[in-house]
């Protein structure tokens, strides 16, 4: 199939991907009545006595916005928010499909960061979380991290954890299957963006102690001139050794690749010079950092990529579904480490040790199960840690 014709032909025929169905009957005055004046005072003035009633009387107990910028939109970069709309309309869709969650396009026509907190943290009353989409790097950090300290919902930028969650939990099931300890590995990660960045911090948690970081320059050293703020920060925790040089020189002796990059950048010969079991995970699409085939033909022992055609795909849709209806159902003023956490150790242990193999280190995205099952770990994590309201 052509994806790309029929998608657009999709597109044109549908003219959107979502739409806005009433969830009351108004075929008569009575009903009227109540779903609207002058019955629907009544909920305004208990809302208004209680503000936390509004996730009781309105639907926001179940809405999600996804918003965007258009700054970083999927592999095309910065083409708008208009044209990113396609984009965030599909992400509802998958809100709605894997986790029953009432979701919310909103393309915001501004790049200014002091504009995107403010016009969010004014929206939030609206929606029971937020899901920032496609902002590019650096922006994106400051972007979240202020609005998880002004916003009462929970603020998850899903290319930042998403990511870093789904990878993870790939980790954990390779590892098992090659017999290594995160404590034992070294990690390589190409990409020192939003995803990149995000899972370096997110696998340094659980426990990688050997990690270089390299960026489109080569490996990210502390120390070196030029370096922005974030990757001053990544720096200091990563790279103890002090390594420069390249992509190349970082992969020699590597047990583990993680691309979120660009289109091969990564050859057989530097995927030979790993340790032997390498686990590889070139994520960068629609055009990965070495093909599949050419990694396994290089020695791979396990590899996982974002396609959907090959075995172990690595897709945040297994994460941020889950991840929100465990949040919504325990109104959860945020979206904590703990919950993020849960959520990668439920994702890896849905598949029983003993089914695990070679090309299957994750579940599949259409299980429903494995998204049943992520809910309930980050509901349990959210009520430990603290964050629940209900």
């Amino acid at each position: 199939m052509d994806y790309k014709k029929e998608s657009l032909l999709l597109h044109a025929r549908l003219k959107g991907k979502i739409e806005i169905t009433p969830r009351v009957s108004v075929s008569n005055s009575a009903e009227l009545s109540v779903a609207y004046t002058p019955g629907v005072a009544e909920p305004c003035l208990e809302i208004q006595k209680d503000v936390n009633l509004s996730y009781l009387y309105t639907r926001r107990q179940n809405l999600v916005a996804v918003i965007t910028d258009g700054t970083a939109v999927l592999g095309l970069g910065d083409i708008g928010p208009e044209a990113g709309m396609p984009v965030m309309e599909g992400k509802c869709v998958l809100f709605k499909t894997f986790g029953e969650i009432d979701a919310f396009p909103l393309c915001l026509r501004t790049k200014d960061t002091d504009e995107i907190v403010r016009t969010i943290s004014l929206l939030a009353g609206s929606f029971g979380g937020i899901n920032l989409e496609d902002i590019s790097a650096p922006r994106c950090f400051e972007i979240e991290k202020r609005l998880k300290e002004i916003c009462d919902v929970p603020v998850f930028h899903d290319d930042q954890h998403g990511t870093a969650i789904i990878v993870a939990a790939a980790l954990i099931n390779a590892l098992k299957i090659v017999h290594k300890e995160m404590n034992n590995i070294k990690v390589v990660i190409n990409g020192a963006g939003a995803a990149g960045l995000s899972i370096a911090d997110y696998l340094l948690q659980f426990g990688v102690t050997d990690m270089i970081v390299c960026d489109r320059f080569g490996i990210i050293t502390e120390g070196s001139e030029d370096l922005s703020d974030v990757h001053k920060a990544i720096s200091k925790r990563t790279n103890r050794h002090l390594m420069k040089g390249s992509l190349q020189d970082a992969l020699v002796s590597a047990d583990v690749f993680i691309g979120v990059s660009g289109p091969n950048c990564v050859t057989k010969e530097m995927i030979s010079s790993m340790n032997l079991h390498s686990i590889v995970f070139p994520l960068a699409n629609p055009v990965s950092e070495i093909s599949r085939e050419n990694a396994l033909e290089a020695g791979a022992f396990i590899v996982g990529t974002g396609s959907s055609q090959f075995p172990n795909q690595i897709n945040n849709v297994l994460a941020f579904p889950g991840i929100f209806r465990g949040a919504l159902d325990v109104l959860a003023s945020d979206i904590n480490n703990e919950m993020m956490q849960a959520a990668s150790k439920a994702i890896a242990s849905f598949i029983p040790d003993n089914e695990l193999n070679q090309n299957y280190i994750i579940p599949f995205a259409f299980n429903k199960g494995v998204h049943q099952a992520v809910a309930n770990a980050v509901r349990n994590a959210a009520i430990s840690s603290g964050v629940a309201r209900i």
